[in-house]
């Protein structure tokens, strides 16, 4: 009887897990410098955005990771909602801002995932530019960096086994930017 409790506990200790990782890549000083994101809010969220994007991607190479990619996003959307909360969005504001992100988050995938798939690097800088920078002010180098970033990224996350993201082991992308 309580074996499916115990196996809820070490799935939801799996997603925990992963999404910690996720935001320790996101939070690297690299993508504010570099990369140019604002050290806000929304820049934050924008790196976020980017990590969860790369990890959710490789999930989508196999249907045993399907299950446990939705159960990251569901942890991630849970986050944005107490982060909101913590910034002092009133109570009856949440939803609408919650839409908000969510609309911005999955409009990110739709615009990296094609670029993505086929390693069009072109591509991938026009959505960065389009997706981060909305409003220009690009800084000088941007594009290029999460472009080689996106693409590296990808291409680390696809060699990693599927035993290792199922068991929640700290997933270590290397990357040759500083």
């Amino acid at each position: 009887m309580f074996e499916r409790f115990r196996r809820g506990r070490k799935n939801r200790d799996v997603i925990d897990q992963l999404y910690a990782g996720v935001v320790e890549r996101a939070r690297q000083p690299r993508f504010f410098l570099a990369g140019g994101l604002p050290d806000t809010v929304m820049g934050r969220f924008d790196s976020l955005s980017i990590e969860m994007f790369l990890f959710l991607h490789r999930c989508r190479q196999d249907s045993a990771l399907s299950p446990l990619a939705q159960d990251l996003v569901d942890r991630f959307m849970t986050d944005l909602d107490h982060s909101i909360r913590e910034i002092g969005i009133g109570y009856m504001a949440v939803p609408k801002r919650m839409r908000k992100l969510a609309g911005l988050f999955y409009q990110r995938v739709r615009a990296f995932s094609k670029p993505v798939e086929q390693a069009d690097r072109n591509s991938l800088e026009a959505a960065v530019a389009s997706e981060l920078f909305p409003e220009g002010g690009m800084p000088e180098g941007a594009s290029d960096f999460w472009a080689d970033h996106i693409l590296a990224a990808s291409a680390a996350y696809a060699r990693i086994p599927d035993a290792v993201i199922l068991a929640g082991e700290p997933v270590v992308i290397e990357s040759r930017q500083s």
